[in-house]
């Protein structure tokens, strides 16, 4: 991931160049930040990091950091200055929207256009999804106090229709922490399991806290472990949700409000939420316990752990030891669910359909090439599976659409979920129902 600068040197060639069309903020020191509301210093500056760096190396996406812009490393007055619009003051905050123009522009524009951008932004701004803006948090203190504060923050920012929100897992300022020391390694393992179920999902920050490291012990890493398969085994389902965020403005992470409006309980809950429109996830985020209180809404709820049902509408103490977030699947939800896999497009069969009695229900799977545009086009492909929950029948739709690399036979492994069937993060051994699909309506009887 390249990190090129917002702030410019003044011995630099970028510098001169910008400064040379009147581009260029005043400052008091060496470092300048560039108009970014002047189309023609977008230009510029996208062209400047092609030439110096994209292009040359083959990066696969954009770290745009220090994006306020803030008084580092020189200060400056961004309230005085003149833009092209006119003063700072009245447009400061728009600026790391047409930041990411540029770079969104400039990618789409010159290259390398036939990857899709990505571009992870220290700021925000409203509307910036549609220039492939991702966000964090910043750089926060590591300790539970800041990771409780990280929830509401991420649901936050999803009320506010921007869909795709993360932290740094354990903290930014982590360099002097112990790892090792059981309490801070139950407070990453939280943290973890937390960011596994972000919409965006990573580790960043001072100090070394790789998963493979050697300052978790055997316990830890198993723990850390099975989130991360877990995020991997529901990559067609992630997936899925990331092509209706584009395509319906959707958000992933999503707040109990949107999906539960007339219920007042869940106002006011901040560390609860949906992930997509199937799993209730639960954080753990106090020291010591195995349990915590869960508020499920109106309906059927299942364990996802063990299977067992629960009627919502009330509250509930859920199983929380260290190696499990509490997470909760409603009925009629239809979850997909990959192999065991390393990375994301390791391998797309068979795929695990385990389907929650109680409610009818219905999931759109969606594929494409991975990491390119083609999809603009209609290069992807979907498939719709219906439950029937009176009839007990599962209609998997034809397939429509198709892109390069599509499988065209594939197997579905159908699990109805119950007690001790279909549950956790393993592979079922024994699915109900095994479909070879090849593109045509087929219908799976659970009787």
């Amino acid at each position: 991931m390249a990190n090129p600068p917002t702030g410019v040197a003044g011995d630099q060639d970028n510098y001169k160049a910008l400064d040379a069309i009147g581009a260029l903020f005043p400052s008091g020191a060496t470092h300048h930040f560039y108009d970014v509301f002047n189309a023609n210093a977008r230009t510029l500056v996208y062209q400047q990091i092609y030439d110096r760096l994209l292009g040359k190396y083959g990066w696969d996406a954009i770290w745009a950091d220090n994006t306020e812009p803030q008084a580092y490393p020189d200060s400056i007055n961004m309230h005085s200055v003149d833009t092209v619009l006119g003063k700072g003051a009245f447009y400061i905050n728009a600026y790391p929207l047409q930041h990411l123009k540029a770079l969104y522009e400039g990618w789409r524009k010159v290259g390398p256009n036939t990857k899709r951008v990505y571009v992870l932004t220290r700021s925000a701004y409203a509307g910036e999804q549609r220039y492939s803006g991702a966000v964090w948090s910043g750089d926060i203190n590591s300790d539970f106090a800041t990771y409780v504060k990280q929830i509401p923050a991420g649901l936050n920012y999803a009320l506010a229709g921007m869909p795709y929100w993360t932290t740094d897992i354990g903290g930014y300022w982590g360099g002097s922490v112990d790892w090792s020391s059981a309490a801070n390694s139950e407070l990453f393992t939280r943290w973890f399991q937390f960011g596994a179920f972000c919409s965006q999902f990573r580790i960043h920050g001072q100090g070394a806290r790789e998963l493979y490291g050697t300052m978790w012990n055997a316990t830890t890493k198993a723990n850390l472990l099975a989130v991360d398969n877990l995020h991997y085994r529901l990559m067609p389902y992630l997936y899925s949700l990331a092509a209706k965020v584009t395509n319906e403005g959707y958000t992933i992470m999503r707040h109990l409000i949107f999906d539960y409006p007339n219920d007042t309980n869940v106002f006011n809950i901040k560390d609860q939420f949906m992930y997509g429109p199937a799993i209730l996830v639960n954080p753990v985020t106090a020291a010591g316990v195995t349990s915590r209180s869960v508020y499920l809404p109106a309906g059927t709820w299942y364990d996802f752990w063990t299977g067992s049902t629960a009627t919502g509408g009330t509250t509930v103490t859920a199983n929380a030891p260290l190696s499990q977030i509490p997470l909760y699947v409603r009925a009629g939800s239809i979850v997909p669910m990959g192999p065991m896999i390393q990375y994301a497009t390791q391998s797309a069969d068979p795929l695990e359909i385990r389907i929650y009695k109680g409610q009818n229900g219905s999931f759109t799977l969606y594929e494409d090439e991975g990491d390119t545009y083609n999809y603009e086009t209609g290069k992807y492909a979907q498939i719709t599976f219906d439950w029937n929950d009176s009839t007990g029948q599962l209609s998997i739709g034809a397939r429509t659409g198709s892109f390069t690399g599509m499988l065209a036979s594939r197997t579905f492994n159908i699990v109805w979920v119950g007690a001790s069937h279909g549950n956790g993060l393993g592979v079922t051994a024994t699915p109900d129902k095994a479909v070879t699909y090849t593109g045509a309506a087929v219908v799976v009887s659970a009787n």
